[in-house]
């Protein structure tokens, strides 16, 4: 799918999104990123210490190697991952086939209800976003 330019309005909305959906519902930080690993967004929750230009270039490298894995299993793709941690967790979620969003939480947060407003919030997503058909 080819995009079109985001503009400034619609960036400030997707945001709006991010915020609302994930980071007030404890989300340490969320960031969206294209599959090459450049961030298109990233917000956090003003605490957060994470190095999200390193973070996003791994992220895109470890989607891509469980893309291929899934291929091998006879698998499409594994739309999902999520990595559990004693403290820290991370879920990636593709927004579409040129886009990840990834949230890093903590143990407050069910894996159940972090799932429930990434989906909506990608739905939201989904409609701002430009595509060129």
């Amino acid at each position: 799918m080819n995009y079109g330019v985001v503009s400034q309005e619609q960036l400030e909305q997707i945001d709006e999104i991010l915020t609302e959906k994930l980071i007030k519902i404890g989300v340490d930080c969320v960031i969206i990123i294209d599959m090459a690993g450049n961030i298109i967004t990233a917000r956090d929750n003003g605490r957060s210490k994470y190095d999200v230009y390193s973070f996003a270039a791994l992220a895109a490298g470890n989607f891509a190697t469980v893309d291929a894995m899934a291929k091998l299993v006879g698998e499409e793709e594994f739309s999902l991952l999520f990595h559990k941690g004693n403290d820290s967790n991370i879920h990636f979620s593709k927004i579409d086939d040129e886009l990840l969003l990834i949230s890093m939480f903590g143990k407050d947060i069910s894996l159940g209800f972090l799932r429930l407003n990434v989906v909506e919030a990608i739905d939201q997503i989904k409609k701002l976003w430009p595509r060129n058909e």
